[in-house]
């Protein structure tokens, strides 16, 4: 089981072509190190909602068969989003949930998306369909973020540091959705 402790710091944005962004990824040396792949998130927070007030995650993911529990921080925000990552592989995603809501956690937001990850051996790109649209991660080093970000065409006025949740919030007040979690189903988006 492994687990770490990084300082993640990323970049969004949204992904107009998908076909010309997987082609500008190979011409700048990536390769695609997991194809696209179904990922279910549920954010926690206990009933008076602390963590959202202090912007930290508290995440249970599942990434195809594979399990990990993922605390951020609050983080910073300049032109990349930085934050403390701590995180590690579990076994068993179920019984994750149990021992969560045992210690009065409450599953308090979903979000999925099919993602791929590219790397180039320094970062990671990935490419995430969700029910909102696509968008592309871009997560490494802050110069070699702008870097990878110059050579695959997107401008720094085209960088998202918002969360998914705030993506999906802003989404639903903009489509007037009665969604409550960024779920295929529930937007009434059909899945990739």
């Amino acid at each position: 089981m492994t687990a770490h402790q990084d300082s993640e710091v990323e970049i969004k944005f949204l992904v107009r072509d998908l076909d010309a962004l997987v082609l500008a990824l190979r011409s700048a040396g990536f390769h695609e190190q997991t194809p696209s792949t179904f990922e279910s998130n549920t954010l926690y927070d206990n009933p008076s909602g602390d963590l959202r007030r202090a912007s930290e995650v508290l995440r249970l993911r599942q990434y195809g068969d594979r399990w990990r529990i993922t605390h951020k921080s609050k983080g910073t925000t300049t032109l990349h989003k930085t934050r403390t990552e701590h995180e590690t592989a579990v076994a068993d995603g179920p019984q994750m949930h149990a021992i969560l809501t045992a210690l009065g956690y409450r599953p308090s937001f979903r979000y999925e998306k099919f993602r791929a990850e590219w790397t180039d051996g320094q970062g990671e790109v990935v490419i995430d369909r969700t029910p909102i649209g696509d968008l592309a991660e871009i997560e490494g080093a802050p110069a070699w973020i702008d870097r990878i970000a110059s050579q695959l065409g997107i401008a720094q006025s085209d960088y998202i540091t918002d969360s998914y949740a705030a993506l999906f919030f802003a989404w639903k007040a903009r489509t007037q959705s009665p969604a409550l979690n960024m779920t295929f189903d529930e937007c009434n988006t059909p899945r990739p």
